[in-house]
């Protein structure tokens, strides 16, 4: 198939690349004249320069395609809402009106798991009532709605909810900030906020592509909803107690309850303010996050699409510390 790729020049949109040219796909990636696409050009993506938010350059972008996989969104925890709208709403009903006026039918949506939102300790499948507590989750269920809407107007499509995305070469985003503040012995991970028996459940990016390849090459798929995430969540002091194993910091042993842990980050959360940073572990929305279970179950993409982890959270842990180490983002 020659399949476009929105958001390609990205962490996960670069690993999907790889993954559907391995697998004798014709790419073509999406991106803004901002981005870096020196990656994409080294795999020998052709590259077609636009944005969601452009309805003149999406028609240009989907002409001649066999299919598309929607991986652009505006990706933040505690970002403007009204780009969450802009981008993750509107961008992708304008990107199915260009579709349909190319005659484009295969869609593949990347949602995520924040649609559904926490799951208070059972785990959540695509069944599960929807309730996200961030706007970026708000996003993803308006932007799901949209899809479903399309599917009488011609769009076959296949809606994916991964959970949180690690692996190598993703930066700036909240893996990322978990596995270098731990390593660099950060402030923020020098204790344990809440019980620490809270769950969360992340998916390394080899098989989140695994996953989008299945659903894409997959007619079965069509018209459905999945989940793509790691075999099983992970309280958070397990989380800790494997990244003490990859990184030999100690396991922190302190731990602090929510209220006292939000007072602590009030200076650092004004100062970031101040200046620009964004961690989302020095966020007060975090605290909230951390104390409450992210689970999730993969047995319905298991049961349809023979999607299969292949990498437990040690291994994809250790892997990535180690990209982090070798290209200067620990110390």
């Amino acid at each position: 198939m020659r399949v476009l790729i929105t958001g390609a020049s990205g962490f996960l949109g670069g690993h999907m690349a790889e993954r559907l040219l391995e697998r004798g796909h014709d790419v073509v990636g999406l991106a803004r004249r901002t981005s870096n696409v020196s990656f994409l050009e080294g795999l020998g993506v052709e590259i077609r320069f636009g944005d969601v938010t452009s309805p003149d350059s999406l028609d240009m972008a989907t002409r001649g395609m066999d299919a598309v996989v929607h991986l652009a969104a505006y990706y933040t925890f505690s970002g403007r809402r009204e780009l969450y709208t802009k981008i993750n709403v509107e961008g992708t009903r304008s990107l199915l009106d260009a579709m349909i006026k190319n005659s484009v039918k295969r869609f593949v949506h990347c949602s995520s798991t924040e649609a559904i939102g926490p799951t208070n300790g059972v785990a959540g499948d695509e069944d599960t009532p929807l309730n996200p507590t961030y706007d970026y989750g708000r996003s993803k269920v308006a932007s799901e709605k949209i899809v479903r809407d399309y599917g009488p107007k011609g769009i076959d499509y296949t809606i994916l909810r991964p959970s949180g995305i690690y692996g190598p070469r993703n930066v700036n985003d909240v893996s990322y900030w978990t596995i270098t503040s731990f390593a660099n012995n950060d402030f923020g991970t020098r204790f344990l906020i809440g019980s620490g028996n809270n769950l969360v459940q992340f998916c390394h990016v080899d098989d989140v592509v695994q996953g989008f390849s299945l659903a894409l090459e997959n007619e079965g798929s069509i018209g459905k909803t999945y989940i793509v995430s790691d075999e099983r969540a992970y309280p958070y002091k397990e989380v800790y107690s494997i990244l003490s194993g990859v990184t030999g910091r100690k396991v922190p042993r302190m731990r602090v309850p929510g209220a006292l842990a939000k007072a602590f980050m009030l200076p650092i959360v004004a100062f970031n303010g101040l200046t620009g940073r964004q961690n989302f572990l020095y966020d007060l929305s975090t605290v909230d996050s951390v104390t409450s279970d992210r689970s999730y179950s993969i047995e319905r993409i298991r049961r349809d699409l023979g999607y299969e982890p292949r990498h437990d959270l040690a291994s994809g842990l250790e892997e990535t510390y180690e990209w982090y180490r070798e290209n200067g983002y620990i110390q």
